[in-house]
């Protein structure tokens, strides 16, 4: 190694974890900005970890929707929180993975000794995402205009093959033989399965109440206690006339924020926090945009072989549910 490298890498635990309750589109926390979601969580795992402010050496934070928010939404969560203005802060945008992508980022400076302490998460308010008007700056001699809606557009339009993100999760419903009875039925459980946690208070202790001028919003607004197979069974395909993705098996439009505490092993032995995990592994891969909603196989794949792991070693499996059909 050159001088100046570090001759091993640390480990990477986290020591503190907080989340907003995640509001509907339009809701809740519409009048909510993304970088006070992001405040709040930070606050809130300081204060759950019991560290000092100047503690934390720099925050990272993943954010999609960026148009009007300002300079750096990261760094302005950090001013926000009240953390020293000599804590670096800078902001990721890799679309549905941003947040996770954070994490990762915090997790390799710590890995590599240039930190100790990083608070990394993410945020969005899919609400407060703005319409644009494209060539406004140079003014228009006459005739209407079109307003492009950011939302659409930066977050959920696939640029590459000019169409909505839906259109890809009716692509893998194609290639891999995915029924509309199966899509319906997978979203029916996984509401089932959120509604059940929230009753035995299983998310209660990660999230964070979100104080409003409305109210205060303490629980998800996206479980739907009432739905069933048979109401699912009647909503309209939404992205393709004669396809099986509807409202009510696609994820919906929401706001939140969540944030973590990485620490190095020896950083929390010295301020006696107990570890809630150890991150061991993390990886990314990429294929046709087409096809995006099986990045997550390659990606788990390559990881697994690069800890010689196998999917059957592990107790728990979490999957961004962008479409039923891609779960």
């Amino acid at each position: 190694m050159g001088e100046g490298c570090p001759v091993s890498v640390k480990e990477v635990l986290i020591v503190s974890a907080a989340r907003t309750p995640i509001g509907k589109f339009g809701m809740s926390l519409k009048d909510v900005e993304p970088q006070e979601l992001g405040r709040i969580v930070v606050e809130e795992v300081i204060k759950r970890a019991g560290v000092n402010k100047d503690e934390i050496e720099e925050v990272i934070f993943g954010n999609v929707l960026q148009a009007g928010l300002g300079q750096n939404p990261a760094r302005q969560v950090s001013i926000r929180a009240g953390l020293p203005y000599e804590v670096n802060a800078f902001t990721v945008n890799k679309v549905c993975g941003s947040g996770l992508k954070a994490v990762a980022l915090g997790a390799q400076a710590i890995m590599l000794g240039e930190y100790d302490m990083v608070i990394a998460g993410g945020m969005e308010s899919m609400s407060q995402a703005p319409y644009l008007i494209r060539n406004a700056r140079w003014g228009y001699k006459f005739g209407d205009q079109k307003m492009v809606d950011s939302m659409i557009y930066d977050g959920i339009w696939d640029v590459y093959y000019d169409f909505h993100m839906g259109m890809t999760g009716e692509i893998i419903a194609e290639k891999y033989g995915v029924s509309r009875e199966e899509a319906d039925e997978f979203s029916y459980w996984s509401h089932m399965k959120a509604v059940k946690a929230w009753k035995k208070g299983l998310f209660k202790k990660e999230v964070v109440p979100v104080r409003t001028e409305k109210g205060e919003l303490e629980k998800d607004e996206g479980p739907r206690p009432d739905t069933s197979i048979e109401k699912l069974s009647k909503l309209k395909p939404v992205f393709k006339k004669d396809g099986i993705l509807t409202a009510g098996n696609s994820s919906q439009l929401s706001d939140g924020a969540a944030a973590l505490i990485l620490s190095s092993r020896e950083k929390a032995k010295e301020l006696g926090l107990e570890p809630m995990a150890k991150i061991i592994g993390f990886s990314s891969a990429s294929v046709d945009p087409k096809y995006v909603m099986e990045a997550p196989i390659p990606a788990t794949k390559k990881l697994l072989n690069k800890l010689g792991m196998k999917i059957s070693d592990m107790d728990l499996v979490e999957h961004n549910e962008a479409f039923s059909t891609a779960s």
